[in-house]
């Protein structure tokens, strides 16, 4: 599956999620769904899952989508683990999965084609795992997926579909980090009053 053409309809039942998104689906996913509640992951490989839970675990009544690279979860295996005995309500963990690193010359992935990033979850403890290679098959699920109590865990078997902008400047700019850092104070702001 094109991986933009993923997220174009992940991006359709996002709502007013944060979204931490990591290299690659980082610039696809600024491309098809921008919002200051964008958190973009693209310095510290493997490390998206640790900080969506983070996030999810200080603002537990808050939707978090990762969206998150097979290569870049490789080096972060141990935070399914983590993110399982945590168990936040609020976690939804998509992995676009093509087999390589695409954010370093596309070289392969250990275990390219036999790994079972969802069997990985469903062993940690994750209570809700899905696997796609179809558009169609994802499109008439992704809603009763958003809708499960979390973590809930998604493999989506990618190639990179139209290519996006790789603008390292915008991700990494402190008007990027204030817009994100603002949008969330706000996100607290509305919550504190509703209580």
């Amino acid at each position: 599956m094109p991986r933009d053409e993923c997220l174009k309809i992940l991006a359709k039942h996002r709502g007013d999620a944060i979204a931490v998104a990591v290299y690659n689906a980082a610039f696809d996913w600024r491309r098809v769904s921008q919002s200051p509640l964008n958190y973009y992951s693209v310095g510290a490989m493997g490390q998206g899952s640790s900080h969506a839970l983070g996030i999810a675990l200080a603002m537990p009544s808050h939707k978090v989508i990762v969206l998150d690279g097979d290569g870049s979860l490789l080096m972060n295996l141990g935070s399914l683990v983590t993110v399982a005995a945590a168990a936040p309500p609020n976690y939804y963990h998509f992995v676009c999965e093509n087999g390589g690193y695409e954010a370093n010359g596309s070289h392969p992935i250990p275990g390219r084609g036999t790994v079972s990033f969802a069997g990985h979850a469903r062993a940690a403890g994750y209570p809700h795992t899905f696997e796609f290679d179809a558009l169609d098959k994802f499109e008439a699920e992704i809603g009763q997926i958003m809708a499960l109590k979390g973590p809930v865990f998604t493999t989506l078997k990618v190639e990179p579909g139209v290519k996006s902008t790789h603008d390292f400047n915008f991700v990494n700019s402190r008007e990027t980090h204030r817009a994100f850092t603002a949008a969330i104070a706000d996100v607290v702001a509305r919550e504190s009053a509703r209580r």
